[in-house]
């Protein structure tokens, strides 16, 4: 006697073409995408879902969480600085005291813990999607962004161009780390400087990345490790308890000023 339901091979392509294409249709217009799936991106999604907003999370790689998974020098133990710690609790993220105001986390339960909640509050991602470029209205204010399948990088130019879709939103959001990849498009475009990031000092770092998090241009808000690129403040190596607090920053930012723009 058979186990599993009567289900064929097209029935579950049916399945995968319709339940995708229903979200990306849904999802083109958001209230805020946000490009790169780390844990400031992460944490910054959860939140404004949370508050009802539709959000949508692009990641140029097949999988999420950026260097949350690994922790630092590919040992997957990462660290959360006093009063990080209150965000892992909030997530039920397990963690033991390394050291006075210094926590260490199983980093791929960490992440997971994180991935879980954003999902549960009801973000979407795109995965395998690269951010190419924004879309502008009025006065320059990001409106959107441009992308394309992440593969399409690798496709030698010679074969054809593989035009890119754009997708809009209300408000953006930078969280891909030092490569802080829309704020350099911006800057490229003549429309915002970015200083670079600076040495590594973890005290002093952890603190500015939180304090500078904010709207950089309008329209877009820069959060994580994208805000030492954009201000030139030092890097902060693997801690990542400003990337979490960063992320939550970002959604207490981006609210306020999600109920002063029209839809």
């Amino acid at each position: 006697m058979p186990i599993f339901a009567p289900v064929d091979e097209k029935d579950v392509t049916r399945a995968i073409v319709g339940g995708f294409l229903r979200q990306f249709e849904k999802f083109a217009d958001s209230d805020v995408i946000i490009i790169g799936a780390g844990p400031s991106g992460l944490m910054a999604g959860r939140e404004l879902a949370r508050a009802g907003r539709r959000v949508l999370i692009v990641e140029r790689n097949n999988y999420l969480g950026g260097g949350f998974w690994i922790g630092g020098y590919l040992m997957n133990t990462v660290t959360f600085r006093a009063p990080a710690q209150e965000v892992l609790d909030e997530l039920e993220i397990p963690y033991q005291k390394a050291s006075e105001g210094l926590y260490a986390a199983d980093g791929p339960h960490a992440c997971s813990k994180l991935i879980a909640a954003a999902c549960d509050a009801g973000v979407k991602f795109a995965n395998m999607t690269m951010f190419d470029d924004v879309v502008l209205r009025e006065g320059n204010r990001v409106a959107g962004v441009v992308v394309n399948w992440t593969p399409v990088n690798a496709l030698p130019r010679e074969i054809t161009c593989v035009d890119p879709v754009a997708l809009e939103c209300r408000l953006l959001i930078d969280a891909t780390g030092h490569d802080a990849t829309v704020c350099r498009k911006l800057e490229q475009r003549g429309m915002m400087h970015t200083v670079g990031f600076g040495a590594m000092w973890v005290e002093r770092s952890e603190d500015l990345v939180v304090e500078h998090t904010g709207e950089v241009h309008p329209g877009l808000i820069a959060c994580g490790m994208s805000v030492t690129t954009v201000y030139g403040l030092p890097r902060m190596g693997p801690t990542f308890g400003a990337m979490l607090v960063s992320g939550k920053r970002a959604a207490q930012i981006a609210l306020p000023i999600l109920e002063g723009v029209p839809a």
